[in-house]
């Protein structure tokens, strides 16, 4: 069998570490926590969301950074303070932007392809992940936002996915619970949501049961190609294996660095909270369907019957995982504003670093040395994105090690 190591224990990692031993490999999963799921997949805004495949690189994301730069409570904060990789990385943003349609369209469909896999994998390990199948409603409160949303559409439609403007009345139908004005909604019924914690620590624990061999709290110190593999050494051991696939999150552009390739990672730090519906009226009052608003740029997830997760906000200020209460608030704002009858006594609050790449599209696939493959770099979509990238790179490690015997 062709031995792998998996370097990340998040939802790329976890799901590339399946998707591999389902195949036959003998996989070794490294994971720098003491548990998988502890980091980005720790507590999202649980969407799976296939009509939030738009990537950022547009004019109209540029706009909205200068406008909101001066505000510390904005959707997207981006910190003056100049760095090499901050500069790099925006440079090759601008770059992509003639690309954005095409991208955009190449996310929308592997989002699509993601949802047969993630599905079909609870189902054979019985995986519990408060899994609701209530699609999605994007909120637009002026029509300016609408009538740009309708372009957004006819992309995500070239994909193959349906997605449906509705009147102001239309979403009060199917989200009787929402408070405010609006000018109208985009109604995805195909999307849905779940706590990507849940459903990454249930494949990991079928990992284990499909001979996965799980090395929790072990951190890279180096990777070098050998003749006839690639070396793994952590702070506890040191191991040759046929084949290394980076799934690390914000720290894939060191390792990669390590291998001579260039994956331009940058760490965006969004923020969660999740809000205890711990009494009868909270739980009544608080919305069943997802939310997206596109104003605020925050999504909400009803995570079983007695917790709702609020998430969103971008921040580009490094390799900070502070949680600041000025970011928290505008979120716990938006609740009271939409839900008040939802009891805000018990909110939790999170911040997580997205790997996010400056064309928006995860890389995935071989590096320049042979034996190292690379699935990272999801950004906002790596929930929603991990089962297919996780096939997809499982099925170049195959063709891979096919070639070699």
């Amino acid at each position: 069998m062709t031995r792998v190591a998996v370097i990340g224990g998040g939802i790329t990692g976890v799901t590339t570490a399946y998707a591999l031993a389902r195949r036959g490999a003998d996989v070794t999963l490294i994971e720098r926590q003491r548990y998988a799921a502890m980091e980005t997949s720790f507590a999202n805004g649980g969407q799976l969301s296939a009509s939030h495949a738009e990537v950022w690189n547009h004019r109209y994301t540029i706009m909205n950074a200068l406008k909101w730069m001066a505000r510390c409570d904005a959707p997207l904060l981006l910190h003056p303070r100049p760095s090499w990789h901050k500069l790099s990385w925006f440079a090759e943003f601008l770059a992509a932007m003639p690309h954005y349609e095409r991208n955009t369209i190449a996310t929308a469909r592997m989002a699509i392809a993601a949802r047969e896999h993630l599905f079909a994998w609870a189902a054979d390990e019985a995986i519990d992940f408060d899994h609701r199948r209530a699609g999605i409603l994007h909120v637009y409160r002026e029509r300016a936002g609408f009538e740009r949303a309708a372009g957004v559409s006819q992309l995500l439609a070239r994909a193959g996915l349906a997605r449906r403007a509705v009147t102001f009345e239309e979403m009060r139908a199917i989200e009787p619970t929402l408070a405010g004005e609006f000018y109208g909604g985009y109604y995805t019924d195909s999307d849905s949501t779940g706590d990507i914690h849940k459903f990454a620590t249930g494949l990991a624990e079928a990992c284990l049961r499909r001979g996965v061999a799980c090395r929790y709290g072990q951190s890279i110190t180096s990777l070098q190609r050998e003749s006839g593999g690639v070396r793994v050494t952590t702070q506890a051991a040191s191991s040759v294996f046929d084949v290394a696939v980076i799934c690390a999150g914000t720290a894939s552009r060191a390792m990669a660095a390590m291998l001579g390739d260039h994956v331009n990672v940058y760490p965006v730090k969004g923020y969660s909270i999740t809000v205890h519906l711990d009494d009868a009226a909270s739980r009544a009052a608080a919305p069943t369907v997802s939310l997206l608003d596109d104003a605020t740029k925050l999504v909400s997830s009803r995570l079983g019957e007695d917790r709702l997760r609020v998430a969103g906000t971008a921040e580009f200020n490094g390799e900070n995982r502070d949680i600041r209460a000025d970011r928290v608030a505008p979120l716990l704002r938006w609740v009271e504003q939409h839900f008040p009858q939802v009891n805000t006594r018990r909110v939790v609050p999170w911040a997580g670093l997205r790997p996010m790449l400056p064309a928006m599209l995860p890389k995935v696939g071989p590096g320049q040395a042979a034996g190292v493959f690379y699935n990272t770099g999801h950004g906002h979509l790596g929930w929603t994105l991990a089962a297919a990238t996780a096939e997809m790179v499982s099925d170049a490690v195959t063709r891979f090690s096919a070639k070699r015997r």
